[in-house]
């Protein structure tokens, strides 16, 4: 198995997978490729940036993860290119490659419940990207013959991953009345929903990889910030959001759906350990902190 993208999520699937399958990991520096093999993952040192770079990937692996992110600019995800152009150059391809994207491709839906039958419309530069990458992954399913499965991830959190930075700052939340949904997945979970995609995963077929917390955006601050025993941060409306805060804070505050998770449950038998983010944060002790 070669997983690109050996970054949190990309580590704890991992392990959830050494006793089962000789680990490959794509990294780009030597720091990187020393913690994988402490890990017992054999490390690939190569750039996804540079295509060149990506020979030895061809035929290495039978399944592959692809965890990495698209560049931070344009509007293709030229990794996810240069990824599948280096697969392609061997006549045996790999079983199946499973993609973790976002949820951003859905764009804004007016805080209605999504299904993976809904039709992307991504507003995000970063949204454009991924549905390009989710795009031809499965073209280049259906030019070759390889399996493909495809996971909708909204936001990532776990004990290392909670917005607690932003919460000491004092950064204002949108008061209810203007506030949008928001959706969540705690990190191990989604290591176990990708495992699940190896056995039970459709070919070509999409899962929202998401959990059942139907939290807006600033009940969840107000939630991590109440665990942590620290300050709410202040309510503001719409108006006051968009003079106080910057563009990249804004654009998370601009779309709003609650994902529906019924496929992910019945098709992968997924039974999440964190069902809600309130269900996780009772289980944090800050006297071991």
């Amino acid at each position: 198995m070669l997983i690109v993208g050996c970054g949190d999520v990309g580590l704890r699937t991992a392990k959830l997978l050494l006793s089962h399958y000789r680990l490959y990991g794509l990294v780009r520096s030597t720091d990187k490729a020393a913690e994988l093999r402490d890990l017992g993952i054999v490390p690939v040192i190569a750039d996804l940036a540079k295509r060149d770079s990506l020979t030895r990937i061809a035929a290495i692996a039978d399944v592959v993860l692809h965890f990495a992110p698209p560049p931070a600019y344009g509007e293709i995800d030229v990794h996810t290119r240069n990824l599948l152009a280096a697969l392609a150059r061997r006549a045996k391809l790999p079983q199946r490659l499973i993609y973790v994207s976002t949820s951003g491709v859905y764009g804004d839906c007016g805080g209605a419940r999504v299904s993976e039958t809904r039709t992307p419309h991504p507003v995000t530069a970063r949204a454009v990207r991924r549905l390009d990458a989710e795009s031809r992954i499965r073209r280049f399913s259906r030019q070759t013959g390889m399996d493909t499965c495809l996971l909708r991830v909204p936001g990532i959190y776990a004990a290392n991953r909670l917005p607690l930075s932003r919460i000491e700052r004092g950064i204002p939340i949108l008061r209810a009345q203007d506030d949008v949904y928001t959706n969540h997945i705690h990190a191990d979970d989604l290591a176990v929903i990708v495992r699940a995609c190896l056995s039970r995963g459709g070919n070509t077929r999409i899962y929202n990889a998401s959990d059942d917390s139907e939290l807006k955006m600033g009940e969840y601050f107000k939630l991590v910030a109440q665990a942590h025993r620290l300050p709410v941060p202040s309510f503001i409306s719409r108006q006051q959001a968009e003079r106080m805060l910057p563009t990249n804070l804004l654009s998370f505050m601009n779309e709003s759906r609650r994902m529906v998770n019924r496929r992910m449950k019945t098709e992968l038998r997924v039974r999440l350990t964190y069902a809600n983010v309130e269900v996780f944060l009772k289980t944090i002790d800050l006297s071991c902190s």
